[in-house]
Parts: C-alpha cells; structure tokens; sequence
C-alpha cells in the first residue's frame, strides 16, 4: 500500500521537523511504543489541520472504525488502540501511520465490489502495525532521526496536495537509502499478507478476497502509469508473486459465502453520492435505479436520496428516502440522512425529535450522537443539549467531537469560561498543547468563573504545561 512511499521520502526533508520527537541513535532496536504513538499523533494532527483531503466525516470513521476494530480482534500482536480515518482522494490505496493510525482512499471504498475487499486491505495494514514494521525499519537505519518524522508527513501530505513539491523531495534521497528501503518493505508486504489473511480468515471475512483485489490493483496500477512517477516514489508494487500467495492461501481453505453489510453499501452510496458536481450525481443513481444497476436496491435510493439533498432538492430527497425505506433501508446513517433533510426543509423541531427518537433506538452510534446534540443546539433547546453531551462525556471522555459540541454549546449559552475549557480538551485529544494551553489561559480570564471552576482550569494547565515541557526535552534528546 502507501507504507512504501511514505518511507522512500526518507532524509529528503528535515527543516520541518520541529515538534517531533527525537528517536534517539542508530543503536536503538527500535521505537517505544508510546513513541510510535507520538509520532503518529503528531502526523495525524498535520492530516487533520492542513490536508484538504481529509474527510472529516464521523459516519464514514464510525464504519472504517467497526470494521477494522473487528479486524483488529484478530490480529496477532495487536496492542494497541487504532483509529480509522478517510482520505478523500479517487486513487485505490490506503497507508499506515506509527502508532496505529491508518488511513484509507475514498477510491478503495468505491473500487471494492464487496466488504471482505476492504477488509482486506485493512487486515494488511493492520499487520504493519502490529508487526511493528515502522520501529524496525528505523532501528535498521542510522540517519532516521528526526528529519525521517517530517519525511513521513511530508510525504503523505505533500504526495496529496502537492505532487511537485513531493516529486522534487523525494528526488533528492540518496539512491543507497532507497534499496535499503525497497529490500526491507518487501520483506514487510510479505509479512503483511500473511498476517493479514489469518485476521481476515479468523474474523469470518471471504478470503479470496484478498487476491482478487489485488489483481483489481494491479491492474489500475497498468493503466494509471504513465512512466512520469519515479519507481521509488510508488506504493508497494502488486506483484505477481504476492496475487498468487494470497490465492494459493484462498485455495487451501473452504470456501466461506460472506454477506455484505447494509453499513458498507450506505457508505459507498453517500461517498458517491458526494464525489463530483451534484447533477452528476443526481443522475448517476437516478440512471442506476432506472436500469437497476445495484448491488442493493435501498442503498441506491439512500444514494440518490443524498445527491438530490445535496443539489438542494429536499422534496424530492424526501420522497427517495421514503422509496430507500421501503426498499428495507434502515439504521443509524438512514435516520441522519432523514433529519438533514428536514433541516434543509427549514423544520428544525422536527429534525431533533426525529434524531432523539432514532438515538433512543441506536443508542450505541455515536453519529446519531453527535446530530442529536447539534440539531437540539439548531433548535435552541440548548439546555437539553448539555444535558446530552454531560452525560455523554462522562462515557466518552476522550471523544474531542463531543468536546467540540460542548464548546460550541457552552458559547450559545454564555458561558465563555466553560466553553473555551471544552475546546482546550479538543485541542489537547488532537494532540496540539500549544493550542490547549492557551484555551485554558482564555478561560482563566474569561471572568465569569466561580472559585471550583478556576481551580479546575488551574490545576489542568499546570498538568498540561508539565506535559507540554516534557515533549520539548524528549525532541532536544
């Protein structure tokens, strides 16, 4: 996947390293965990505030997270927590990060002709993490220090946004740090696979899945390639050799009939639904119910049900979500969609009793969550709101979207103490202490605190200040 070329930028860029810590010498066998964790925190805080193409969309996350946590179940060696996210970008890839971050095109959940196809890619780059290939391919290398941190970033987000800018970068890396790196992320991939096809296979997924995206990669790799893009600079190349390994393990084992879930047709029908201009769209869904080109017949109508909403059509959005109803869509992403379009319809009431009654009946998906608490905010019925997110927070305490709702609900209220305490805990869960610390001196001077208040504010600062301090010694080791 993406893992090789986020390691082939190697030593190219070291004047944006700054905040990052340090891995220590050429000796160390490899990283920390909490290291690998810090690192990851701090490209995911890049991605989150400076790449465009990050999608920030909490169903999309909810599902990416469900499945690979599922995955994850499975997966030897899994220690540690991950977080899934999206990338809106149409190419077939996905990448993963130190720490347990992984990322995925919006292009793989559209190419994927079944869920065991994602799941498998996500298996794959599991067992990277897992397997801890990112400390052990630093151990192996002296000059991956700090500046190989801001090569990372760089070429995630510059490979994005920036293509020249990245092309020019990697250029500059000396010839004998590539091989070296070609040689290990091959080693890797393989690795990769075979991990990834026993988490695949134990958590009940169709495991010719595996090889027949592959060769669906394989064979948009042939097409997209131009002879423009450096060798170096590509993804992990889909070779034969890794296509016949992965359907060599499929063959040994019975055959297993997989059922997609409703979860993955609706997020590929929203995807759709958003990628391009909205006519297009329109009659993209429109044509495949017409002709009934689907793999369901209630994610198509939730598709154009969306589109048409997003061409500001809600009447008419109304009335295919009915069809998509009645066609046996339902669950948490079909209630959201219903109570945006009564906003777009301007019944704001209607919208929130809607989203209360739907999070009554999924009361575990944090999506409904988050609209149900902001269409109460959009509805004025702000006590109600921190009602909800109070006693949410005390279940999820380190949710920083309902740390944002909080905010913003402390603002409509008012409360201008609390509601800047709330956005230093988003800043502080996104891992940006800078940011934190100076919501924390707002709100110590917002002058609308009692004497508890205050010392609350007070004694986090003084914790995350410590904290703060110790990040700026461990990246000058």
């Amino acid at each position: 996947m993406r893992f090789l070329a986020v390691f082939l930028a190697v030593v190219a860029i070291g004047a944006s390293a700054q905040g990052l810590p340090d891995l220590g010498g050429g000796g160390d066998a490899g990283l920390a965990p909490q290291t690998e964790r810090r690192i990851g925190e701090s490209i995911m805080r890049e991605i989150r505030f400076r790449e465009p193409s990050y999608l920030d969309d909490p169903e999309v996350a909810d599902y990416l997270g469900t499945l690979g946590a599922r995955l994850a179940q499975h997966a030897a060696g899994a220690r540690q927590d991950f977080e899934f996210f999206a990338m809106r970008d149409p190419t077939i890839n996905a990448f993963a990060l130190p720490g347990g971050f992984v990322g995925v095109h919006t292009g793989l959940l559209l190419a994927a002709e079944n869920e065991s196809e994602v799941a498998s890619v996500l298996a794959h780059e599991i067992a990277h993490v897992t397997q801890r290939h990112i400390a052990r391919m630093l151990g192996q290398q002296q000059q991956m220090q700090l500046p190989m941190l801001a090569a990372i970033a760089a070429a995630i987000l510059l490979g994005g946004s920036r293509p020249d800018l990245a092309a020019g970068a990697t250029a500059a890396v000396q010839a004998g740090a590539v091989q070296t790196q070609l040689s290990y992320s091959r080693d890797f991939e393989r690795e990769a696979d075979r991990i990834g096809f026993q988490a695949l296979e134990d958590a009940g997924f169709d495991m010719h899945a595996m090889g027949s995206f592959f060769e669906k990669m394989q064979r948009g790799m042939r097409i997209a390639d131009d002879g423009s893009v450096p060798g170096y600079l590509r993804t992990h190349p889909i070779t034969t050799e890794r296509i016949a390994d992965a359907q060599n393990r499929a063959a040994s084992r019975s055959y297993r009939q997989y059922l997609d879930s409703s979860e993955f047709q609706l997020v590929r029908a929203k995807l759709r639904a958003a990628s391009g201009d909205s006519r297009s769209a329109v009659e993209y869904f429109q044509g495949s119910v017409r002709e009934r080109r689907y793999a369901s017949e209630s994610a198509a109508r939730y598709g154009l049900a969306s589109a048409l909403l997003r061409a500001r059509r809600p009447k008419e959005a109304q009335a295919e979500l009915d069809r998509a109803r009645a066609a046996g869509a339902a669950g948490p992403m079909v209630e959201t969609l219903a109570a945006r379009i009564r906003l777009a319809l301007g019944d704001r009431a209607g919208a929130a009793t809607l989203l209360g009654e739907a999070h009554a009946r999924f009361p575990h998906s944090r999506p409904l969550l988050y609209a149900h608490a902001d269409a109460l905010q959009e509805a004025g019925r702000n006590a109600e709101a921190q009602a909800l997110l109070t006693d949410s927070l005390r279940v999820h305490p380190r949710d920083h979207r309902l740390h944002h709702l909080q905010a913003k609900n402390y603002a409509a209220l008012g409360k201008r103490l609390l509601q800047h305490q709330s956005q230093a805990e988003v800043y502080a869960l996104q891992g940006s202490l800078p940011a934190a610390i100076e919501q924390l001196q707002i709100a110590r001077n917002a002058g609308d605190g009692d004497f508890y208040q205050l010392s609350v504010v007070d004694a986090r600062l003084k914790e995350l200040r410590a904290q703060h301090a110790q990040e700026l010694k461990d990246a000058k080791r």
